[in-house]
């Protein structure tokens, strides 16, 4: 049972490292794609049989 008095310290900070490492990457738009998927899936360029 000593072992959960540094297990979940140390779980609580990794877990808020990974909060603060994703709002990063939302505040700095990497998730943004507007010009991506929704005029891909309508473009005749993409096909199933990659040209040789």
């Amino acid at each position: 049972m000593e072992v959960l008095a540094y297990l979940i310290p140390i779980s609580l900070f990794l877990g808020g490292v990974g909060l603060m490492a994703f709002v990063y990457t939302v505040r700095s738009n990497q998730y943004d794609d507007p010009e991506g998927d929704a005029r891909r899936i309508l473009s005749d360029e993409w096909d199933d049989k990659p040209k040789p």
